[in-house]
């Protein structure tokens, strides 16, 4: 089926060059954002970005009360209605918070405060409280840095609850597929994704190629290894992308040891092992060693 078209792109780039003359600004440093109809992250785009200029219609219907419930309720914003370039408005987020979206608008909202970097390792108190024990945030910096994710990226992730938000935000115009077999990390899973705002993660129940219809091919698949579960999600991820690249955490050390050899197995190569080690000092002053994860990077041989 053929996306519908809500702003062309001439539109959209009308709308650029009217906000841009109307607040004086140049083109360049307006963040633009497509959200008709489409998974875009809207709430880390403009906690990345001093200006964002989003493209919005009635599949968005509550996108300022999404805004106002993250905290970006005193930001800035004009908005206009219709697809040509119109009259603004300008309020702040929290005076139109219970205003539905019934039509196609425009938002240009705007904080001169926002750092216009994406932070790693968000700290675990920010994400839900549950059955989870989410990986240290230091360490968690270290596995966003080697999945290398493009901001259109497509990965799948099993049994990475924090992995997946994160990731999500970085690839804000890609798709996230989160593998959760137990419950009560599908409850936190779901939790996290209505308290972060994030729209492009998709949640399957296991690894089976039939789960991954209709999606765009993973590129890369993140997995937190169980002695159980392993093999098979590494022979049913070649299925989906013969070219997968892996990263795979592990903390046992038995799962350590095999691991080259049964990649190996599915003609898939070790690129590289690395252990992380982290010491914090506690509320007396003694340093206290976190769990040391094994963080294994591999792809498939070329012959």
């Amino acid at each position: 089926m053929e996306e519908k078209i809500v702003f062309t792109y001439e539109q959209m780039l009308g709308w650029l060059g009217h906000i841009s003359g109307e607040m004086n600004v140049s083109p360049e440093k307006i963040k633009l954002l497509n959200a008709c109809g489409k998974r875009r992250n809207i709430l880390s785009a403009i906690a990345t970005h001093k200006r964002v200029l989003i493209f919005a219609d009635e599949t968005r219907n509550d996108m300022l009360y999404k805004c106002w419930e993250a905290g970006y309720g005193e930001y800035d914003v004009w908005y206009g209605k219709g697809v040509e370039p119109s009259e603004l408005k300008k309020a702040k987020i929290q005076d139109l918070m219970d205003n539905d979206i019934k039509e196609p608008m425009v938002f240009y909202v705007v904080n001169e405060n926002t750092r216009e970097s994406m932070i790693f390792g968000m700290k675990n108190e920010n994400f839900s409280a549950g059955s989870v024990r989410y990986v240290g945030h230091e360490i968690r910096a270290v596995i966003m840095n080697k999945l290398e994710l493009d901001a259109s990226d497509t990965i799948t992730i099993v049994s990475g609850e924090s992995i997946v938000i994160e990731a999500s935000m970085m690839a804000y115009e890609g798709l996230i597929i989160a593998v959760e077999r137990d419950k009560g990390s599908l409850r936190s899973m779901e939790e996290n994704i209505e308290k972060f705002g994030v729209h492009n993660v998709e949640i399957v129940e296991d690894v089976k190629t039939e789960l991954y219809d209709g999606f765009k091919v993973p590129r890369l698949a993140f997995i937190v290894a169980t002695k159980r579960n392993i093999e098979s999600d590494i022979m049913n991820f070649l299925k989906i992308n013969p070219d997968m690249k892996f990263v795979i955490y592990t903390l046992e050390l038995d799962i350590l040891s095999d691991i080259k050899y049964l990649l190996n197995k599915y003609g898939v190569e070790v690129t590289e092992v690395m252990q992380i080690s982290v010491s914090k000092t506690n509320k007396n002053s003694e340093f206290v060693t976190q769990p040391t994860p094994f963080i294994i990077s591999a792809q498939p041989i070329r012959n």
